[in-house]
């Protein structure tokens, strides 16, 4: 009987054994991130785990919400004001992973997901927001914090909690926030919809092209990206152009063939306006109509009005005051500029008239002909890797930094480089993923954006930074590195400026750290990066010819520098126009009735912006006022800009490579994200207000 047992419970074990059901799959959203410096595991992240990350997230953020509502303790700051800054930390961190791969590594699964998102974000944000308890305790302890001690960074969150609050509706009555929430929902689905048109319509557009002779004039490299690129389509012998960047400029600049030159104009900037699925008139009309119906329902004259008052330049009349002073000198050069081109097209016997896509085509010719000075020729000078290790330098002897490459953290794609960052002494700063070319799965552009940004926690842990730059360019071939155009350099100094601001900061609170800042602010960091491009002493550490390895020579750098205001009236023009197009349709008081096409005509006749030029961005694809966060806000560039070339005087004052003076730079600007007024910290800096003369004197606007 004894043995019996014990046969009977083997087999009792072995059948167990046998029927065990399969282990629960973990979440990688859901557990701590076992990672380098607790990096997201890309390599783990699955499509299919977002849902289910967002739906606890979502639950917990709540729970969280409902212990600051339900404490029985009178409010106070921490209690209050501080743990609502510390609540939602699981749904940040899946939101930023989430949103993040969804511009630079997305899918029709991802999009799809993302709409279903959308207004699900949207409701739970405004179930915070509207939420009436919470809001009277904030209340109560804003209107106390007279009678509480508070330090600066802490009196900063504060005020913009309670800030945030009254912007995002929750003084209004019930019947006024419901109406709120509709418009919110509506805005999330809209803005989210017209980016998703643009990147599907950059991806439909394909001009291949059989005949040989159709690419004269057209540099090799970009020929040989082409045939590449025809291949992978399955059309080997052929030749295939896009509108993304990398391949509609090098075609719009030096392609002979006038027609195919306007073919690719064309379909560049009827992007979102081509009458099918994709088109984005209509939902133009229905987002500018929403942020007006918003904006009176919060007491707001024009939606300029909401944005503004959280930026620097904090009216309408400040913003026009800006971009009027600048328009006419450069109307007048751009004028200038549109005749020398086309007397260079009549002396060469050619019998047209300057269009849009003949501009840049000319303008290298002329560029070549009055400077000698080929953008081709800069581009041997301008290999990818060299730049890179550049700013590497640049940064080393302006900070003392230093950037490893580490190929165990975890990447979203093959292209992308991680990178870890340290100071001069060897303590580590942060994470940088760097993701240069484009694809299919990628949006447009160039942008920096952060997977973690730098805060402290409750506990007092120091959490560091995980930042990431995203470009667009030119990718290496078979027989050519990655060679960069001067603009596309300075593009890459630009955004690495935006990528310190992010490593850099030194703040208690994630809201408030690193580009957490004024629309109109956050742009000087970058900016501030691009004027040490054309240095001579900063061309010198890595312009080296990508076959020879010889570095730039003084003859060449003379000619950039004295090509310095060529073709400036374009660049200025071409950016003032999209920037009064912006406040056009934000500052609208009634709702938009007419064809977006049709008003954005009559903004370019009410400026008086020439025949030979379009807005840098035309409406239906105006990503940045329709989908991105310079709605009312565009002109942040050029005040940037203001700001930028004011602060950078500095530099030209005591040395471009002066360490007291970039130490200054980061322990005033790059460290303190939102944690003071913004003018504040500027004139910290740089001891005075800034002038708008260097901005001037740079653009060739004041000689």
């Amino acid at each position: 009987m004894k043995n019996f047992s014990l046969l009977f419970l083997t087999f009792v074990i072995m059948l167990s054994s046998c029927s065990t059901k399969p282990k629960e799959e973990v979440n990688p959203l859901l557990t701590e991130f076992d990672t380098p410096y607790n990096v997201p595991p890309f390599d783990l992240i699955e499509k299919k785990h977002f849902m289910p990350a967002f739906e606890e997230a979502f639950a917990r953020h709540n729970e969280e919400i409902e212990a600051i509502v339900n404490n029985e303790e009178s409010p106070t700051f921490e209690n209050t004001v501080e743990a609502l800054e510390y609540a939602g930390g699981l749904l940040t961190q899946t939101s930023r992973i989430f949103y993040n791969l969804n511009a630079a590594h997305t899918s029709e699964e991802m999009q799809t997901l993302a709409q279903e998102l959308s207004p699900k974000m949207t409701q739970h944000y405004d179930n915070i927001i509207l939420n009436k308890p919470l809001f009277e305790r904030i209340q109560a302890v804003y209107e106390n914090k007279d009678q509480i001690e508070l330090g600066q960074e802490q009196k900063v969150l504060l005020e913009e909690t309670y800030k945030s609050f009254i912007r995002g509706g929750a003084a209004l009555n019930d019947e006024d926030q419901e109406k709120l929430r509709e418009i919110n929902k509506k805005l999330a689905t809209k803005t989210l919809t017209f980016g998703q048109n643009v990147l599907a319509e950059t991806n439909n557009f394909k001009l291949f092209i059989d005949n040989e002779e159709d690419l004269s004039g057209i540099p090799q490299d970009a020929i040989e990206t082409a045939y590449e690129a025809a291949k992978a389509e399955g059309k080997e012998g052929q030749w295939l152009f896009t509108v993304h960047n990398p391949s509609v400029m090098p075609f719009l600049h030096y392609a002979d063939n006038r027609a195919l030159r306007e073919k690719m104009k064309t379909a560049f900037v009827k992007r979102g306006n081509n009458g099918n699925e994709h088109d984005n008139n209509e939902i133009i009309k229905e987002i500018v109509n929403l942020r007006i119906q918003r904006a009176h329902l919060l007491g707001y004259e024009t939606h300029a009005d909401f944005v503004l008052e959280e930026n620097m330049v904090n009216s309408i009349e400040g913003v026009y005051d800006l971009l009027e002073t600048i328009w006419p000198p450069a109307l007048d050069m751009v004028k200038k500029e549109a005749y020398d081109l086309q007397a260079l097209a009549d002396e060469m016997g050619h019998e047209l008239r300057i269009k849009p896509w003949d501009w840049r085509y000319y303008t290298e010719l002329l560029r070549k002909e009055k400077y000698d000075l080929d953008e081709e020729e800069l581009r041997a000078y301008f290999e990818l890797e060299n730049v890179k290790n550049g700013i590497f330098t640049l940064c080393h002897k302006l900070w003392g930094i230093t950037f490893e490459p580490n190929e165990n953290i975890p990447v979203y794609h093959p292209d992308v480089v991680a990178y870890e960052v340290f100071e001069e002494d060897g303590s580590f700063i942060g994470v940088l993923y760097m993701d240069f070319h484009p694809r299919a799965s990628k949006r447009s552009g160039a942008w920096m954006t952060s997977y973690r940004q730098q805060h402290i926690t409750k506990d007092g842990t120091f959490v560091y930074p995980v930042i990431s730059i995203v470009c667009n360019f030119t990718a290496p071939t078979a027989n050519m590195p990655s060679l960069l155009t001067f603009d596309e350099a300075r593009t890459f100094f630009h955004e690495f400026g935006h990528a310190l601001h992010g490593l850099f900061s030194n703040c208690q609170y994630y809201s408030l750290s690193g580009t957490s800042v004024a629309r109109d602010f956050v742009e000087l960091p970058s900016q501030i990066m691009e004027n040490w491009m054309p240095q001579p002493e900063v061309l010198k550490l890595f312009a080296k010819h990508y076959e020879t390895g010889e570095v730039i020579p003084d003859e060449l750098i003379e000619k950039i520098q004295a090509a310095t205001y060529f073709n400036q009236g374009f660049r200025t023009v071409e950016f003032l126009a999209s920037a009064f197009l912006d406040m056009a349709y934000y500052t609208r008081t009634e709702p938009l009735t007419e064809w977006p096409v049709n008003f954005e005509n009559n903004v370019r006749d009410d400026i008086g912006i020439i025949d030979e030029i379009h807005f840098r961005h035309r409406s239906t694809h105006f990503q940045h006022i329709f989908s991105g966060g310079y709605s009312a806000g565009y002109y942040s560039y050029i005040w940037s800009e203001v700001l930028d070339a004011d602060a950078f005087e500095a530099f030209k004052e005591n040395g471009l490579f002066d360490r007291e003076t970039a130490q200054s730079f980061r322990e005033n600007i790059l460290e303190r994200g939102k944690t003071d007024d913004p003018m504040t910290l500027y004139v910290n800096f740089r001891g005075a207000e800034p002038k708008i003369e260097p901005l001037l004197r740079n653009r060739g606007l004041l000689r």
